[in-house]
């Protein structure tokens, strides 16, 4: 049984999608996506213990054995990624019933359900194969759900931001498209194992270099690195709230993932960070991307906003971390993608509370509430103080780890970067406490009762957050096994 997991990893949630426009019931198409999220996880758990265990599991395709057919792979370097994305949409799961009956046109929520199950599939099989082309395709199956599930939004900005990442996202689709077709045609293969092998004697080839700008450039866009990373907050602010937990924990994470599975274990970090300036570069990205992004949440009028630019900063640690290319670095950098996927999570679910009891979640109509809404506010006091890094959140742990690796390293203006971001974090986290906690109230109708299972959902996150800046075994764990992994080349 252990060796299907790898395939049903991926063709649960895949199966599910078109049976839940199939039997067109919007209950039935929620428990399909539970379902297939719970199958998910469960996969996801049960390879990771066997990974921990045993060491790495191939599986071929319909038999075909790699390099000739697809191959998916499961190791140390990408079950952080698949219990994070699995656990996610449990999350999401649960938090998305009450959220989506209350924001969806009912003739649209089965069609959610449907691109939640291929967006899920899709960021699956991208941490899962091994296959250059292969990923690309689950890229644009994620995507293209992605889109939908953006322009499914309440306001008629959803549109104007769904289309804004479908033109960027195709064109960042399009140069991940190129550089893999430069590979192969340099190589005759697509397996990446063999891309590795074979990439080995090009070095030095301008086409070699070319693939590995249309990868980074694609995937950069698709991070939403700084500067290009103009789709992120529209697509996050503008989606429905639940919609925007999943996709703001998992999707620029796994490109991240990408990057990172090309970079180290196709390419090479010889190549990449070595005769090729891609560390000057991303360190420099990544701290512009901390100050900028920090810097514009800080003049954010709009609770989903605010965390949306927060988000562009938050992904310039990881990049930095990655950038450096050394254990304590790549550590470091999937240690933030757990901790800050899992706290980010938290805010957006806490902001979808606020909109579902308000209608609003503008700062100007959260004064004074901290009081009235003391629970809410306390779950985005306490993710938001994840942000900043304060101990003892997960946000402290990994940003003491990057902090770590950056001072190894001796990258001392980047170090000065995340230190600005921190404070800058501190004080659009503190706007949003001060608007909440020590604003006039003004007169306004009782909030609504809240939903219990979107609370739940919420305080979990939270609750998971603070329990990981106590005791940081388990991603500590997790991050060191998947920088082992790249590092050694697989």
């Amino acid at each position: 049984m252990i060796a299907q997991l790898p395939a049903l990893q991926v063709a649960i949630p895949l199966i599910c999608a078109p049976l839940c426009m199939l039997l067109r019931s919007r209950f039935v198409a929620w428990l399909l996506f539970l379902v297939a999220a719970g199958g998910s996880l469960t996969c996801a758990a049960l390879l990771a213990q066997h990974v921990a265990r045993d060491g790495a599991l191939h599986y071929a395709m319909g038999d075909w054995p790699a390099p000739s057919g697809i191959e998916f792979v499961v190791s140390s370097f990408n079950t952080p990624i698949l219990l994070l994305v699995s656990l996610v949409a449990v999350v999401t799961a649960v938090y998305g019933r009450s959220s989506v009956a209350a924001e969806i046109d009912t003739r649209r929520i089965v069609l959610l359900y449907t691109c939640l199950c291929l967006t899920l599939s899709g960021l699956l099989g991208l941490a899962i194969t091994a296959d250059a082309f292969n990923a690309f395709v689950f890229l644009e199956i994620s995507s293209l759900a992605t889109y939908t599930l953006i322009a499914m939004g309440s306001r008629r900005r959803a549109l104007l931001a769904s289309f804004h990442y479908l033109v960027i996202g195709s064109v960042g689709a399009l140069f991940v498209l190129l550089g893999i077709g430069l590979a192969y045609a340099l190589t005759g293969t697509l397996n990446m194992p063999d891309l590795a092998e074979r990439l080995t004697d090009s070095h030095g080839n301008r086409a070699l270099y070319a693939a590995v700008v249309f990868v980074f450039v694609g995937l950069a866009i698709k991070m939403a690195l700084f500067p290009l990373h103009a789709w992120l907050p529209g697509a996050y602010a503008e989606a429905p709230s639940a919609v925007s937990v999943f996709v703001a924990a998992t999707s620029t994470k796994v490109a991240i993932y990408v990057f990172c599975r090309f970079a180290f274990t196709v390419f090479g970090a010889a190549l990449v960070f070595g005769r090729m300036p891609i560390e000057q570069i991303g360190l420099l990205l990544a701290s512009l991307a901390m100050l900028v992004g920090s810097a514009v949440a800080c003049v954010q009028n709009d609770l989903r906003y605010l965390l949306a630019w927060s988000s562009v900063a938050q992904i310039g640690y990881i990049i930095a971390g990655v950038s450096l290319a050394t254990a304590a670095g790549v550590s470091a950098a999937y240690l933030h993608v757990i901790n800050h996927a899992i706290t980010k999570a938290a805010l957006f679910a806490a902001a979808g509370l606020l909109l579902l009891r308000l209608g609003s979640v503008r700062l100007a109509d959260l004064a004074g509430l901290g009081r009235r809404m003391p629970w809410t506010f306390a779950a985005i006091a306490a993710a938001g103080l994840g942000l900043v890094g304060v101990p003892p959140t997960a946000g402290f742990v990994s940003k003491w780890a990057l902090v770590t690796a950056l001072i190894e390293r001796g990258a001392w203006p980047v170090l000065l970067a995340v230190l600005a971001s921190s404070l800058l974090a501190l004080v659009y986290v503190g706007r949003v406490i001060e608007t909440a906690w020590f604003r006039e109230a003004p007169a306004r109708a009782e909030p609504a009762t809240p939903s219990v299972s979107m609370a739940a959902a919420t305080w979990f996150l939270v609750l998971l957050s603070v329990y990981f800046g106590v005791d940081a075994t388990l991603p500590a764990g997790l991050a060191d096994g998947a920088a082992s992994a790249l590092l050694g080349g697989g």
